[in-house]
C-alpha cells in the first residue's frame, strides 16, 4: 500500500495515506480487543471471528447497532476524542445484553470531513477501550473520508455487535407477575441520549464547558456531559450465571417512559416510588437551567438508571448483591404491578 497514492484524489479532498497512516496508529489499540475467535488483520475487507459453540445447546446470534448522536459536539467543543468510542461500543452492547446474551465481536464506521490519523486513532482507542469493557473483540470498521458533506473537523461514529446466547437462556418475560422487583443500575451520567435537549438547555456552542462546578462535583460541564455511557455487560453476565432474570431495560432515549415497558408483559406496569430514584445532580441542572417540567426529564432521560432488571421478590436480596460484588452500585427501584399504564411513578 506504500505504493498506493492519488494526487487526483488528494486535490479534491481525500489523502488515502491518512487513511493508511490511521490503520497504523490505531492497530496497538484494536490488539487489545483480540480476545478467543478474533482473527480479523485490520485493513482487509472482511472481519473474522471463529465461533466456539461448546457449551450450546441451541445457540442464536443477537446484534445491535448504534451510534453516539449529537453527544459527538461535545467531543468537537472539548477537542477530546478517546472517550466517544465507549459510547458507541455501550449503546450497542447494553442492547444485546438485554436479550440474555454475550457480546462476542464489534464492528465501527467512522465518517469523517478530514482524516486525521492521530484524531482517528484516538476515536478508535476508544471504541477498543468499550471493547475490552464488554469482552468483544474489534474485527473491522471503516473510515470514510468525506469532504464538502461533512465539516473538515467533524465526524460522525456508528457501531455494530453481534452476541451470543443459547435458546433457552433467552430472556423471557413471559414468567412476570405481579410483585417481582425492579432493580436499578446506575448510570454514568447523560450517557448517549437526550444531547439534542441538552445541547439547547445549556447553549453548548457559547457555554463555559471548563470551569469546575460546585453543583456537579468539582467537575466542569463539558467533563460531565462527555463522561462516557457505562457498560453494563460483565456484571449482567454474572448475574445471569447465578438469578433468573426475568426482564431487562437499557435506559436510552425515551427515558423511563418508553425503555422500561419494552421489557414488561402486557398487562403489567413497573411502580416506582419517585424518591427512591438516585438522580444525578447533572439532571437536576439540566431541569433547572431548561426550566423542564418533571415528566419530560423522565420522558428523555436515563436520570441516574442506566439499566434496570426485573427478578423474582425472593431474588432481588440476591441480585443486588451480585451486582454490587461486580462493581455495580445497584438498588431496588420498584415493584411490577398490574396496570396498562407501563411505568407509575408516584
Amino acid at each position: 500500500m506504500e505504493k498506493s497514492f492519488s494526487e487526483s484524489y488528494k486535490q479534491a479532498g481525500v489523502d488515502i495515506t491518512a487513511g493508511y497512516k490511521a490503520v497504523e496508529l490505531m492497530k496497538q489499540h484494536i490488539a487489545k480487543t483480540m480476545l478467543n475467535g478474533g482473527v480479523s488483520d485490520i485493513g482487509g475487507f472482511g472481519g473474522l471471528f471463529e465461533l466456539d459453540l461448546k457449551g450450546y445447546e441451541h445457540p442464536i446470534l443477537v446484534s445491535g447497532t448504534d451510534g453516539v448522536g449529537t453527544k459527538l459536539k461535545m467531543a468537537f467543543l472539548m477537542d477530546k476524542h478517546d472517550t466517544v468510542g465507549i459510547d458507541c461500543v455501550a449503546m450497542c452492547v447494553n442492547d444485546v445484553i438485554c436479550c440474555g446474551a454475550k457480546p462476542l465481536f464489534f464492528l465501527d464506521y467512522i465518517a469523517c470531513g478530514k482524516n486525521v490519523p492521530e484524531k482517528i486513532a484516538d476515536i478508535v482507542k476508544g471504541v477498543c477501550d468499550g471493547c475490552v469493557q464488554s469482552g468483544s473483540a474489534l474485527i473491522g470498521g471503516e473510515t470514510a473520508e468525506m469532504p464538502g458533506f461533512y465539516p473538515i473537523d467533524e465526524y460522525d461514529l456508528a457501531g455494530f455487535s453481534v452476541g451470543i446466547v443459547d435458546k433457552k437462556n433467552v430472556i423471557n418475560k413471559d414468567s412476570q407477575k405481579p410483585g417481582d422487583v425492579v432493580i436499578a443500575l446506575p448510570s454514568s451520567g447523560v450517557h448517549s441520549n437526550g444531547f439534542s435537549l441538552v445541547r439547547k438547555v445549556f447553549d453548548v456552542e457559547k457555554a463555559d464547558l471548563k470551569t469546575p462546578r460546585e453543583e456537579l462535583g468539582g467537575k466542569s460541564l463539558g467533563e460531565t456531559l462527555l463522561t462516557p455511557t457505562k457498560i453494563y455487560v460483565k456484571p449482567m453476565l454474572a448475574l445471569f450465571d447465578e438469578v433468573k432474570v426475568k426482564g431487562v431495560s437499557h435506559i436510552t432515549g425515551g427515558g423511563f417512559y418508553e425503555n422500561m415497558p419494552r421489557s414488561i408483559k402486557k398487562g403489567l406496569g413497573v411502580k416506582i416510588n419517585k424518591a427512591d430514584v438516585k438522580i444525578l445532580p447533572i439532571f437536576k441542572l439540566i431541569q433547572k437551567e431548561g426550566n423542564i417540567v418533571e415528566r419530560d426529564m423522565f420522558n428523555t432521560f436515563n436520570m441516574g438508571v442506566g439499566m434496570s432488571v426485573i427478578v423474582a421478590k425472593e431474588d432481588a436480596n440476591k441480585a443486588v448483591e451480585i451486582l454490587k460484588a461486580n462493581g455495580e452500585d445497584a438498588y431496588i427501584l420498584g415493584e411490577l404491578v398490574e396496570s396498562e399504564d407501563g411505568v407509575i411513578l408516584c
